[in-house]
């Protein structure tokens, strides 16, 4: 069924390019954009499908991870080795795209006039400058119930731990509240193999209605830009798998098998979070102990975005290179560190790289409706770190379970 499931979504990909390339010959601009917002329609349906699910999956996933693993002892151990890869993961990243952008120079090559300065005002308008006070509301919930209304991971992540914590500290009494999550954990994964059925139309719907309005001249407009950031994108994977392989050696080819669906998801949906159930399923077929990909991989959602950590970086210096504002290297570093800490907790907002960018460029005197420069070309480079996510947390949760002793014949 899985590989009938990725040939269908392959299928879609292939369908919708034609089907978009088509619309834009044939028709108006007026009925393309209708058309667009139309297909559009098919990847909300499949989007919301999986936002629906994901809230109560992390929280009892999360929940009885924590409580499964035991102490705070253990709970702090795992957490801390979660972190020091994400951490060690984002700086590489970020530094990574502050070389390949300063050596490539794509800001030099964008023509100011095809500019998508609608698009621009929209996420300009969503934009806050950045506070302590803002971060502490992306990170701390004041309610749980307001949280998965938003779908916001990183509060949802926050309330799991005290309540796991918790749960476990109880003792037999817990126990009960461990099966009954439990339980729930293990009826909404069955959902996913329902809502799952739906992502070649929503594949389809995305592909065409980008295809339609922008047509395949984007990638002659933007083609140094594009180009440059696949080979960025290349050379962190080939980091990545690397790093993966020393670590995991000879099981890295398996793992790398389990997750094709769901990159081959993220890729055409331009969303993590289509593939978090997915990937969750994938990765303790794997062999990673359900109890880490629980705890691990939800933490992985907010603080482990390597594809759009490389992107932040190479996006918010190539706008200064299109307006000729030279960055000393000091303030590039500063501007690497501000992105560290203002991307973390903002998974669940649409084009969530996007607004992390117009803000950073807003804090360093780079004009902020920059971002129009680079919106046309986006969802294509959106795909690949998409997908450079995913890749990013699967290798962290096997990673973590591997130093835990607890990846089956590791």
């Amino acid at each position: 069924m899985n590989n009938r499931l990725t040939i269908y979504i392959l299928i879609a990909m292939a369908a919708g390019i034609a089907l978009g390339y088509w619309v834009y010959v044939a028709a108006s601009p007026a009925f393309a954009q209708s058309f667009a917002n139309n297909m559009n329609l098919l990847t909300k349906i499949f989007l919301n499908l999986v936002q629906m699910i994901i809230a109560p999956l992390v929280f009892s996933t999360l929940v009885v991870g924590i409580a499964k693993l035991g102490d705070l002892k253990t709970v702090g151990r795992v957490g801390g080795k979660a972190l020091l890869w994400f951490v060690s993961a984002s700086l590489a990243s970020l530094l990574l795209g502050l070389v390949l952008v300063n050596f490539f120079q794509p800001g030099k090559g964008i023509d100011l006039a095809i500019a998508d300065n609608a698009g621009a005002a929209d996420l300009v308008g969503k934009t806050q400058a950045f506070s302590l006070s803002n971060f502490v509301d992306h990170v701390v919930p004041k309610s749980l119930v307001e949280a998965m209304a938003d779908n916001q991971i990183l509060q949802i992540v926050v309330f799991s731990i005290f309540f796991g914590v918790a749960t476990a500290a109880l003792g037999e009494k817990g126990k009960i509240v461990v099966k009954a999550l439990d339980a729930v954990a293990h009826v909404i994964l069955k959902m996913v193999g329902y809502v799952m059925n739906f992502a070649p139309l929503g594949v389809l719907g995305a592909i065409a209605a980008v295809i339609a309005v922008k047509g395949p001249a984007i990638f002659i407009f933007y083609g140094k830009y594009f180009l440059y950031f696949l080979i960025a994108v290349a050379l962190l994977w080939t980091l990545m798998i690397l790093v993966g392989y020393i670590i995991l050696k000879e099981k890295l080819p398996v793992l790398l098998k389990r997750i094709v669906q769901p990159l081959i998801i993220a890729f055409s949906t331009t969303s993590s979070e289509a593939v978090f159930p997915k990937l969750t399923e994938e990765l303790e077929r794997f062999g990673c102990d359900n109890k880490i990909v629980a705890f691990v991989l939800p933490l992985g959602y907010s603080f482990n975005l390597d594809g759009s950590m490389i992107y932040m970086t190479f996006a918010s210096l190539a706008i200064a290179q299109a307006y000729n504002i030279p960055l000393d290297t000091g303030t590039q570093l500063t501007m690497l560190l501000v992105l560290m800490l203002t991307s973390k907790g903002i998974a669940g907002v649409p084009r969530a790289s996007l607004v992390v960018v117009t803000a950073t460029c807003a804090m360093f005197k780079i004009p902020p409706e920059g971002i129009a420069l680079i919106l046309p070309i986006d969802h294509f480079c959106d795909m690949f770190r998409t997908a450079t996510n995913v890749l990013g947390n699967a290798l962290a949760t096997s990673v973590v379970s591997k130093w835990e002793g607890e990846l089956e014949n590791a």
